[in-house]
């Protein structure tokens, strides 16, 4: 699964958004507070490495990880 790295940043980018989305209207979060929870999490470390594979998954799945080391 070969991509460019435009291809990569702008997949990362579309889920990274979505889970400030979700933060925001699931959780009640404001923006800051879902733009720190999201970019300090150990998640986003795992999503800027494209061999991880997580941004070729779901934003749902990923929020999941997310909700799970939120907790």
């Amino acid at each position: 699964m070969n991509v460019s790295q435009v291809e990569f940043q702008n997949m990362k980018e579309e889920i990274v958004k979505d889970l400030i989305a979700r933060l925001i209207e699931e959780k009640g979060l404001s923006m800051q507070e879902a733009f720190n929870k999201v970019y300090m999490s150990s998640l986003f470390e795992k999503l800027n490495r494209p061999e991880t594979g997580l941004f070729f998954q779901s934003s749902g799945y990923v929020y999941s990880y997310l909700m799970e080391e939120l907790q």
